[in-house]
């Protein structure tokens, strides 16, 4: 019986068929799984993520982990923000709040359920006469609220429990953190419903890798995870030929237009990015490469760090899903 996952795959594809705006270069992308491989298998990270490791025992490691993935959003804002030196506006957020835990001890719902906007401002040292900073911190504080009254309501006020509330399956705790607002990434596409679930998916990859498949972080259908749609997978799809960009959107983003979120140009771009991973993913495997979703992702997200990809505006969306 299908389930949330397959649903985001034949999501994905319609749109794919149906999109204007974005396409899938058939031709390069056959060229670019020949290109692949030996990147798309190699297992290693090219920067510690510390969304991704294992800090303290079970409870502690689960509440950032979660915590973390409930505020793993702003690209759209990060050209606003203030970032620490060397780092994209994903490991400042990250790493500030490590620096938080590390100070003041494992994350709690109380915590999470007494958040502000100000206090988000002090925990990721951001300026408060920048109205854009403020407003992605106000989304912070709300989502943070959520998460904590969620956890507090379903799940005893333990973040392992919420974890464990799946039953190993990673689409279930899709289905459970799609509870939470600012986890619903369900957008409405000339009439349909496309549900992406960036965040809700990469919570459970998340967890796997810290808990080293383990415990709190043991999904057997983990390899069933989608790509995790974002702004940058897509720009790299771009950049690397397999993605091709109607003149006025690619306009529109080298103009930093904020594309809104649910748009036509928004909802193509990530739906046809993540349906051309599955494509590439396809002829990987069919070439005896055993290669998921997820981590074809990891490669593609870990390659926009490159010179070459930043130099080109990439898409920008404020919202609370990537």
């Amino acid at each position: 019986m299908p389930d949330v996952l397959d649903e985001i795959r034949s999501a994905a594809a319609r749109v794919s068929a149906d999109a204007r705006w974005v396409r899938i270069d058939h031709d390069r992308l056959a060229d670019y799984a020949d290109r692949l491989p030996r990147e798309a298998l190699d297992v290693r990270d090219h920067e510690p993520d510390p969304g991704r490791l294992r800090s303290g025992d079970d409870e502690a490691t689960a509440s950032f982990v979660i915590t973390l993935d409930a505020i793993n959003f702003g690209s759209g804002y990060f050209p606003y923000i203030r970032k620490r030196p060397g780092m994209s506006g994903y490991f400042t957020v990250a790493n500030a709040l490590r620096d938080h835990v590390d100070r003041e001890g494992p994350i709690t719902t109380a915590a999470l359920r007494a958040m502000t906007t100000e206090r988000c401002a002090q925990i990721f040292d951001q300026p408060r006469e920048e109205p854009l900073a403020m407003e992605l911190m106000q989304r912070f504080a709300d989502a943070l609220v959520h998460l904590g009254e969620a956890i507090d309501e379903r799940h005893g006020g333990s973040f392992v429990e919420l974890a464990r509330s799946a039953g190993g399956s990673a689409a279930a705790l899709v289905c459970e953190l799609d509870r939470i607002p600012e986890f619903h990434d369900v957008a409405t596409y000339r009439g349909y419903d496309v549900p992406l679930y960036k965040r809700a998916q990469i919570t459970a990859y998340d967890l796997s890798e810290a808990f080293g498949g383990e415990g709190p972080g043991r999904f057997t259908d983990l390899h069933r995870l989608t790509m995790f749609a974002d702004n940058l997978v897509p720009h790299v799809l771009r950049v690397d030929g397999v993605l091709v960009f109607d003149p006025e959107l690619v306009a529109r983003i080298e103009a930093v237009e904020d594309i809104t979120s649910g748009s036509e140009p928004e909802v193509e771009i990530r739906a046809v990015a993540l349906h051309a991973v599955e494509l590439l993913v396809e002829q990987l495997r069919a070439k005896g490469h055993d290669v998921t979703s997820g981590r074809l992702d990891s490669v593609l997200w870990n390659r926009g760090a490159g010179e070459r990809y930043k130099a080109i505006p990439r898409h920008r969306t404020r919202c609370v899903y990537y």
